[in-house]
C-alpha cells in the first residue's frame, strides 16, 4: 500500500458555471476555481458578468469555458472543424472571456474547453495544439485545464504554457486513462461516498480505480465538478469540508 503526503498539501476545485443552471451561487461558497461558459454551447453575456461578480465576491478564480457553438446539445456532441475554424472558435471565446473581465476588474486565470471539444482535443494531438496556441497567443500567462496525462497536457507544455492536471469527482475513467464515454452506464459517479473515496485516493496516492476494476495511474492539480450534475452542490460541499482532515487544503492554483 503506498504512503500518502505527510507535509500538508493543496488541490484546486473547479467548477462548470454560467451555464444556467440553479446552484451557481451556492457552489462559489466550496470551489476554487470557476470555469465560466462563454456563450457558445451554454451562457450569453449577461451570464458571464452575473458569473464573474460570484467570482469576485468569494475569491475564486476566473476561468474561460469554450465549447462548440451547439447550444441544442450543449456543447457535448462531436463536431469536425478546419484548423483555422478551431482556432477562431478557442480564440473569440476567450477574447470575450477575457474583455468582459477587464470591464469589471477581474483578471482572467484559466481556459478549460468544455464537453466535446474538451474529450476530442484530449486524444488529439492537433486539436490540443491548436487549442493551446489560441491561449498563448492571447496572453501566455493562462494555465490550460486538461485531463490528466491527455494531448491537451502533451501539446500546451510543449509550447511553454502552463498546465493543469484534471481529474473529476463526477466521472469515472476508463482503463486508458480517458473518461468514460457519458453513453456508458457506468459514466457517472452518483454517491457522495463513491466521489470523496475517488478524490481522495486520487490526490493521496495519484491513483484511482478504472470502471473495469484496474488501478490507473493519473496526476491531479484540480479536480472537477460539473455544475450540471444534480448532485454537484452536495459533492462540492463534501469534498471542500472534508478534505483539510486529511491533510488537504483547497486552493486555486
Amino acid at each position: 500500500m503506498p504512503v500518502p503526503y505527510n507535509s500538508m498539501h493543496t488541490i484546486d476545485i473547479n467548477c462548470d458555471l454560467g451555464e444556467g443552471f440553479p446552484n451557481d451561487a451556492a457552489l462559489m461558497s466550496y470551489i476554487s476555481s470557476a470555469n465560466i461558459a462563454c456563450g457558445y454551447h451554454a451562457g450569453d453575456t449577461d451570464t458571464m458578468k452575473a458569473t464573474i461578480e460570484l467570482c469576485l465576491k468569494h475569491h475564486v478564480a476566473i476561468g474561460a469555458h469554450p465549447g462548440y457553438d451547439d447550444k441544442a446539445n450543449f456543447g457535448r456532441t462531436d463536431m469536425t472543424l478546419s484548423d483555422c475554424a478551431l482556432y477562431d472558435l478557442v480564440a473569440e471565446q476567450i477574447t470575450l472571456m477575457q474583455d468582459t473581465c477587464k470591464t469589471m476588474g477581474a483578471n482572467l486565470h484559466h481556459v478549460k474547453p468544455h464537453g466535446a471539444l474538451y474529450n476530442m482535443a484530449a486524444k488529439n494531438a492537433t486539436m490540443s495544439r491548436i487549442i493551446a496556441e489560441a491561449i498563448k497567443a492571447i496572453d501566455p500567462t493562462l494555465i490550460l485545464y486538461g485531463l490528466t496525462k491527455s494531448h491537451l497536457i502533451a501539446e500546451a507544455k510543449q509550447i511553454g504554457l502552463r498546465t493543469a492536471d484534471e481529474v473529476f469527482a463526477d466521472r469515472t475513467f476508463m482503463p486508458d486513462g480517458q473518461l468514460t464515454p457519458r453513453t456508458h452506464p457506468d459514466a457517472m459517479l452518483t454517491t457522495l461516498g463513491g466521489s470523496f473515496a475517488q478524490v481522495l485516493m486520487i490526490v493521496q496516492f495519484k491513483k484511482t480505480a478504472a470502471i473495469d476494476g484496474s488501478t490507473i495511474d493519473v496526476n491531479a492539480d484540480t479536480v472537477c465538478i460539473h455544475g450540471d450534475g444534480k448532485n454537484a452542490l452536495d459533492f462540492a460541499k463534501k469534498i471542500y469540508q472534508e478534505l483539510p482532515n486529511f491533510n488537504i487544503r483547497v486552493k486555486a492554483l
